[in-house]
């Protein structure tokens, strides 16, 4: 095709095909693209005219992609993506330029961001970073579904695509929670068949498949022990609440306590090997990077990791400060990429 026949295209019905793909009809396209629902279809339509097939069949409702629709998708969307990538180019002075849309899960977030802001501000001002925050198994979907550009989220669950590829940023031990009046509570340290005969509140998403990949409940599975689990969430402090009411022992990531209200609980260290969680920077494989997302990329493989402080178990109230800290080593030296097919996740 030569560029007199491109200009027979309109990025704004290439914009309109996708967003009726991705969204699962011409209602929601419309209402994501703040389109009128009848532009969109004129869109699509005129779309479907110059290339001479028809890339949704109407007659089921909401439309669906045809067989030729389904082929001309990634194409459409590799021609919305270099365009994103053109508007976020090196401007004409050699700064780099754009917005970087990053998926995090919350307790990563309040670690991470405050100081990917500053270092960001410093060395490139004109970028401008946007938070997409939810549950780790949300973040590879972002990622895959063009709605994110990097991610950062747990090794484990695994991620259910070849597509995308991680450089690990950091590893963080996991952590008993126990009431201040538990018996666990004095202790420096507790093991794993020692937590298994307790009631015990765990990461978790609420499917037993699902929450069963979680680091929590597989260093359980590779001790040859079965934990009795009687509550599963991924919100910090719905765990230490209903530790601190003495509904059962939390087992989860030390760096989701720095997030929380720990009055009333006990950190106590887990002492079993490779009772820890490994985060991960994520990225697509299948897509070339702008300089803006390029640029966020190398900040955050370079702040420094998380690390324990001196003492295994939370302080009191009185004492004030969170059981982590940041480290204070130098930066880390830049991380290998690892594809999932060359991932080991059997262990964490």
């Amino acid at each position: 095709m030569d560029l007199a026949q491109i200009y027979r295209f309109r990025l704004d019905w290439i914009a309109s095909f996708v967003a009726v793909a991705r969204y699962g009809g011409f209602s929601a396209a419309a209402a994501a693209l703040y389109r009128s629902q009848p532009r969109v279809s004129i869109h699509v339509a005129e779309l479907e005219r110059a290339l001479g097939v028809k890339l949704f069949d109407r007659s089921v409702h909401p439309a669906v992609l045809t067989p030729e629709g389904r082929a001309a998708l990634p194409h459409a969307e590799a021609v919305l993506h270099h365009v994103h990538e053109l508007c976020n180019g090196a401007a004409a002075d050699g700064s780099v330029r754009g917005d970087v849309r990053l998926a995090i899960y919350p307790s990563a977030a309040a670690f991470l961001i405050p100081d990917l802001l500053v270092e960001l501000r410093q060395a490139h001002p004109h970028v401008k970073l946007a938070l997409r925050e939810g549950p780790t198994m949300a973040l590879d979907e972002l990622l895959l579904a063009g709605e994110a550009d990097l991610a950062v989220r747990p090794v484990l669950p695994p991620v259910g695509s070849e597509k995308l590829a991680h450089a690990v940023l950091w590893h963080e031990p996991l952590v008993a929670v126990v009431g201040q009046r538990h018996p666990l509570a004095t202790q420096t340290f507790v093991e794993l068949d020692e937590l298994a005969g307790m009631a015990l509140i765990t990461i978790g998403e609420g499917e037993e498949q699902a929450s069963s990949q979680f680091e929590t409940n597989l260093v359980f599975e590779q001790a040859g022990l079965s934990p009795q689990v009687v509550f599963r969430t991924n919100q910090p402090q719905t765990l230490v609440a209903l530790v601190r009411r003495g509904l059962g022992i939390g087992v989860t990531n030390g760096l989701a306590m720095t997030t929380s209200n720990l009055d009333g609980v006990r950190l106590v260290r887990i002492a079993d090997a490779h009772c820890e969680r490994e985060v991960a920077l994520w990225w697509r494989t299948d897509q070339s990077r702008s300089l803006a997302v390029s640029a966020v990329h190398e900040i955050i493989c370079g702040l420094p990791e998380p690390s324990l402080a001196a003492q295994t178990m939370a302080p009191s109230s009185s004492s004030g400060g969170p059981p982590f800290m940041r480290s204070t080593n130098a930066r880390k030296p830049p991380m290998k990429a690892t594809t999932p097919s060359s991932a080991n996740h059997a262990g964490t």
